[in-house]
């Protein structure tokens, strides 16, 4: 009996145009700009609920906001600008840029790059969709027993914690992906001393999302199976309510450095770039961000003193909290040296590398402050913690974003941004940033408690309140100056060229935008500056004399 064999059948991959591409794509750069578009996006949401926040506070009574209205407002503002904002935007600044910095063709993991992508957006629209109900009204730390049913009972703090269960698990499979990725895919030549400093950052925040991700996705799950009256964990009234507060700020508190190495990874490829030298003391600043990364796990009960913990754990993480800002104030000094006596060239991405600087030492002094016990038993709960807590976010991440936006933006788009909307851009947010948080300091130290909708006017507290709206509309007013400038640069299309600030790594030897395959060839890397070794040596040749 005759076999008919029938020719195996081929599928050529299919390449889709339009929406369908980018629904579809498994390219780590359209997922990177994906992260980006959509972390700014949310960022956008958060903004107008802390414009609502502050025109409630500017006086006294009650203005456009109900109580519980107030609380949902805080709750989601402070979500989203951790959750769906700074943390999603550095890995949207990762996935388009890692693989270009250590010559990598892609991520390791392509499709789970995908996933991780979607799980966020996912998360996003899972919290948001909470306003068609109730959303949350038990602050952005879930405090128990505030969140537990009995106290919470509509759906809002069960679609927080579904969505941050999706934040948290894009998060998870991210950090994965990049730990995999610059362990085995870096170009050849490239050893671990010569990698960029963003590339650092970012592994070392990576092993710190994979080490503290789980414990609060342990209490999410646990708090969640208590709302639906699965277990009694944190609902118990024989349950100490320190135990969520634990879990809680054993990942929190590493998500403060899990926010901030990747804006310091930034600064550190930025002013050298701009000061036109190289960076000064490139082991120090690479340990350093190795050394946040593990001593970040050892602050987090700072946040508890006042809670009735132990003497000797309050003298413990008094201890600890003032040592980690020993290898902060490494990166500092480097940063200052790598400045001094250079040739800089004042351009946007270096303004916004200087506000940077100034702001996070701000916030970081007050942070050491507070790591001695008697002030943090003062300060504890007031507008003083809500001002450090903007000095270090607002003032590093968010400036150090902005600094990201501008230096890479000629890289991801072909075309250079706008230096005069550029510059109107930063001074207004630093005026803006600083009439905002500045007098919140004062606010606390005359007792103004945080997370309250109304005060009473004789406290004298509305003349700071006022200046903060005033700054928060500055602030405003300086992202519609950035819209604008996205508006005006993408229409005039200047084109940016292949390296527009001469930089020192990868991703400037190759095209703007980078093709898909990223390089025609893997360069070979003999140094932690390969883009300026090539442009030196091409230099070089055109010099010497024909035969």
């Amino acid at each position: 009996m005759a076999t008919i064999t029938a020719p195996l059948p081929t599928h050529a991959p299919r390449h889709y145009t339009g929406l369908m591409e980018w629904l579809t794509t498994v390219d780590h750069k359209k997922i990177g700009l994906l992260y980006v578009w959509t972390s700014f996006l949310f960022f956008l949401t958060g903004g107008v609920l802390a414009l609502f926040i502050r025109l409630e506070l500017a006086q006294p009574g009650l203005q456009v906001l109900g109580a519980n209205q107030y609380n949902q407002f805080f709750t989601m503002h402070g979500t989203t600008m951790i959750f769906l904002f700074v943390i999603p935007m550095f890995a949207g600044f990762g996935n388009y840029f890692i693989p270009l910095m250590i010559g990598a063709r892609d991520m390791a993991f392509p499709r789970l790059n995908a996933f991780s992508y979607w799980l966020l957006l996912g998360g996003g629209i899972v919290l948001y969709s909470s306003f068609l109900s109730e959303p949350s009204s038990a602050g952005w730390t879930g405090y128990t027993p505030l969140s537990t049913s009995t106290f919470s009972p509509g759906p809002g703090v069960s679609m927080w914690i579904l969505s941050l269960l999706l934040i948290g698990t894009s998060s998870l499979l991210g950090a994965i992906n990049f730990i995999v990725t610059i362990v085995n895919l870096r170009a050849p030549g490239m050893r671990m001393t010569r990698m960029p400093l963003f590339a650092w950052a970012i592994l070392t925040t990576s092993g710190m999302i994979l080490f503290a991700t789980p414990v609060l996705t342990g209490a999410l799950i646990m708090l969640l199976t208590d709302r639906l009256g699965l277990t009694s964990i944190f609902a118990s009234s024989q349950i100490d309510p320190k135990l969520w507060q634990h879990m809680f700020w054993f990942y929190s508190h590493p998500a403060v450095y899990i926010m901030i190495l990747p804006a310091m990874g930034v600064v550190s490829e930025v002013l050298p770039v701009f000061s036109r030298k190289p960076i000064f003391g490139y082991k120090a600043i690479a340990y350093s961000t190795l050394a946040i990364g593990v001593m970040g796990f050892l602050v987090w009960a700072h946040h508890m003193f006042t809670t009735g913990i132990a003497p000797q754990l309050k003298l413990f993480f008094t201890i600890a909290t003032m040592a980690i800002a020993i290898p902060t104030g490494v990166k500092i000094f480097n940063w200052i040296a790598t400045l001094w006596a250079g040739r800089l060239d004042f351009k946007t991405p270096l303004l916004f590398a200087f506000g940077f600087l100034s702001m996070f030492v701000i916030g970081g002094i007050s942070g050491v402050f507070m790591a001695i016990v008697p002030i943090d038993m003062q300060v504890h709960d007031s507008y003083y913690v809500v001002a450090h807590l903007h000095y270090v976010l607002f003032g590093g991440s968010v400036f150090g974003i902005f600094a990201a936006l501008y230096y890479w933006i000629p890289k991801m788009a072909g075309w250079i941004m706008d230096e005069g909307w550029g510059k109107l851009h930063f001074w207004l947010m630093l005026v803006g940033f600083n009439l905002t948080f500045f007098p919140m300091h004062i606010l606390g130290l005359e007792g103004m408690p945080r997370r309250i909708v109304d005060y009473d006017g004789g406290f004298g507290w509305s003349r700071y309140n006022n200046l903060a709206t005033v700054g928060a509309f500055l602030i405003a007013a300086s992202i519609v100056a950035f819209l604008i400038n996205l508006y005006v640069s993408h229409e005039r299309r200047v084109k940016a060229g292949d390296d527009p600030w001469q930089g020192n790594t990868l991703e400037w030897m190759t095209s703007s935008p980078p093709p898909d395959y990223n390089f025609e060839t893997i360069p070979t890397v003999h140094s932690d500056r390969p883009a300026r070794d090539v442009r030196m040596a091409a230099a070089r040749s055109k010099q010497l004399p024909s035969d």
